[in-house]
């Protein structure tokens, strides 16, 4: 299932570098809080899969609710004229780093510090 998401953010990143679209800088905001809520989604999903506790259901309902999330503070800042959005950036911003340092301590582990015997294993005590 995470080969199916890391595929469809292939197309996606693709399909948004080659085709032609545009949006009025206003949406500038509300479409960095939802890049942000997104990447902590693919982190969270990422570290998730590692660990061995990856859910599909879990992924898919925290996008969908962090993207939520985040467009709701971003708006109702400026309906407020408090930027709001701040919370949404520590947040989102915070877990993505954490997230991010599991991972990579979770590479290390496997790919670079393997536990090699200790040089005392070998003899046999009597």
């Amino acid at each position: 299932m995470f080969l199916i998401i890391l595929v469809g953010l292939g197309i996606g990143l693709i399909a948004g570098f080659v085709l032609n679209i545009s949006y009025p800088t206003e949406y500038a905001f509300y479409i960095t809080m939802a890049l942000l809520a997104a990447l902590d989604s693919l982190m969270g999903a990422a570290r998730s899969q590692m660990e061995g506790k990856y859910n599909s259901v879990v992924f898919v309902t925290g996008f969908v609710t962090n993207a939520i999330l985040a467009g709701a503070l971003t708006y109702l800042g400026d309906l407020l004229g408090v930027p709001i959005y701040y919370a949404a950036i520590f947040t989102f911003g915070g877990r993505l780093f954490n997230n991010l340092a599991v991972i990579r301590h979770h590479l290390l582990e496997r790919y670079v510090m393997r536990k090699e015997p200790k040089k005392d294993d070998n003899i046999d005590k009597k």
